[in-house]
């Protein structure tokens, strides 16, 4: 059985470099939740699981790429709590298999790779020529659907302070829809997309939200995300880097460390008024450094 580790997902305080106006900057370190399924991907998972285990569900089924956080949460969660796991993979198999490949084998799960052209369908039809079974729960890429918002519902209800802005990076857009429907109403949300144009994200995340007017409540901030979904340079390298010098926090890559780059970069430009309080919420993934450096040979510190 997975145990969340309750005492150390508490809100770190973050002080802010620029405190001319008096803006005060803190960290939410889901992070620390587990070792392998920490932040939104558990927050994700966990009800999910407990529902597919409660109506007696043989196998749980979901989407994944090679490097995907999702697919190594996932396989941590089948393995913890005895489940049969299938991910269907985007993509051929590669002759040098990723590490996230190598540690859900190891973990039990069945992996089956499909064309890229077949993995954009996803459709129901797909999944039943694929897997014949009749007894499968299907969990959605990044896990966001509405069981997803039970856990995002108990996140916000672990933050016990107010907050004019709470930040998060955005994938598959059930993270920001969950600080979204349970924030309170005053509260701003800036959504750091890690891939280049979010018009594909409005419609889910109002539906998950059950926010008609998104700009009502969501800021975007857009343009921090260095060239798209796990697309980094030298000047975000160097920054993760430093970050970690100066706080001892580490980030990944993908997500948290383009979203605290643009939190502080926004801090830096004053786009966020003076006394503002502002919470980032660090959603885990840290497995996904191994991903860079196996890709890309990333130089990171920690």
């Amino acid at each position: 059985m997975l145990c969340e580790n309750k005492k150390t997902a508490v809100l770190k305080i973050l002080k802010s470099t620029t405190n001319q106006r008096n803006i005060e900057l803190s960290i939410k370190r889901d992070d620390l939740i587990h070792p392998q399924i920490s932040g939104n991907k558990w927050r994700k998972l966990k009800y999910n699981i407990f529902y597919a285990k409660e109506k007696g569900y043989g196998k749980l089924v979901t989407f994944g790429g090679a490097y995907s956080n999702h697919l190594y949460a996932f396989a941590t969660a089948c393995k913890n709590f005895g489940i049969n796991g299938t991910v269907i993979i985007r993509g051929e198999k590669s002759k040098k298999i990723s590490h996230t490949i190598e540690f859900a084998e190891k973990c039990g799960l069945e992996l089956i790779y499909i064309s890229r052209e077949d993995y954009r369908k996803k459709d129901t039809q797909l999944i039943s020529s694929i897997i014949p079974d009749n007894n499968v729960f299907l969990i959605p890429e990044g896990g966001s659907n509405d069981f997803a918002l039970m856990g995002l519902k108990e996140m916000m209800e672990e933050i016990n302070e107010e907050y004019d802005f709470i930040c998060c990076p955005v994938g598959t857009g059930g993270t920001v829809s969950g600080i979204l429907k349970y924030s309170n109403p005053s509260t701003k949300v800036v959504g750091f997309p890690v891939l280049k144009g979010v018009d594909y994200l409005k419609d889910t995340i109002s539906e998950l939200s059950e926010l008609k007017k998104l700009d009502e409540k969501l800021i975007w901030a857009s343009e921090y995300h260095f060239g798209g979904y796990a697309k980094v340079n030298q000047d975000l390298i160097d920054f993760t880097n430093s970050f970690y010098q100066q706080y001892q926090i580490p980030l990944d890559l993908i997500y948290t460390s383009k979203m605290m780059y643009g939190v502080l970069d926004m801090i830096k430009k004053d786009i966020f008024p003076e006394n503002s309080k502002i919470l980032a919420i660090h959603t885990g993934g840290l497995q996904g450094n191994i991903g860079m450096r196996e890709r890309l040979g990333i130089d990171l510190t920690f």
